[in-house]
Order: C-alpha cells, then structure tokens, then sequence
C-alpha cells in the first residue's frame, strides 16, 4: 500500500519560515519524480515546486522562485520543502506527490494546511 504522509504545516507570520516533509512509503522512492502542490480556497490545485528522480533537479513556480526550496532523501524515502519569507498568499493546502514517467503512476498525500498570517 502507497502511503505519502506530510507534516510541517502550521500558522505563521508573514516573513516567517516552515519546513514541509513527505514520508514515502510502498513504492520505489528513488525512481519517482516527487512533488508539491498547493490549494487555496476558491482556486485551482497548482504545481509549486519538482526535484527529478534520482539526479534531484528542481524546478519552481516563478511565485516562490528564491524563497523555497525542494530536496529530497533518498535514503530516509523523504522530500522537503523549505518555505522561507513567507507571505499571506502562500496560504493553501500543501500535497505531496509523486510521479514516475514511465508508468505514469501517480500517488497523492492528504495534505497538510499551511497559513500565514499576522
């Protein structure tokens, strides 16, 4: 069974940071390309940041650009991100995701609420 947990969400201040973390379990973690995600109300679900399998190139939304960043441990089957200078517009539900190309396989987190505010 697929599992991919996340934590590190929480209630933070603008200009503030938090780390999110996404456990991965049943499935070859190193052979996923894993990603994250965000939601907030009333909009779209939309691709924030993506760390390749298993070379770890990223790629960002341009709105975190040089604010977060992804990474990943292959050998702990888990991947970061790291939220810095936070804003009130980075509230959302954050996901875990991954994905492996060559299957098209794709398995989902439940997320984890993320809100900055003053």
């Amino acid at each position: 069974q697929v599992q991919l947990v996340e934590s590190g969400g929480g209630l933070m201040q603008p200009g503030g940071s938090l780390r999110l973390s996404c456990a991965a379990s049943g499935i070859t973690f190193s052979l996923y390309s894993m990603n994250w995600y965000r939601q907030a109300p009333m909009k779209e679900r939309e691709l924030v940041a993506t760390i390749t399998n298993p070379g770890g190139s990223t790629n960002y939304a341009d709105s975190v650009k040089g604010r977060f960043t992804i990474s990943r441990d292959n050998d702990k089957n888990t991947v970061y991100l790291q939220m810095n200078s936070l804003k009130p517009e980075d509230t959302a539900v954050y996901y875990c995701n991954a994905y492996r190309l060559a299957t098209s396989r794709a398995y989902w987190g439940q997320g984890t609420q993320v809100t900055v505010s003053s």
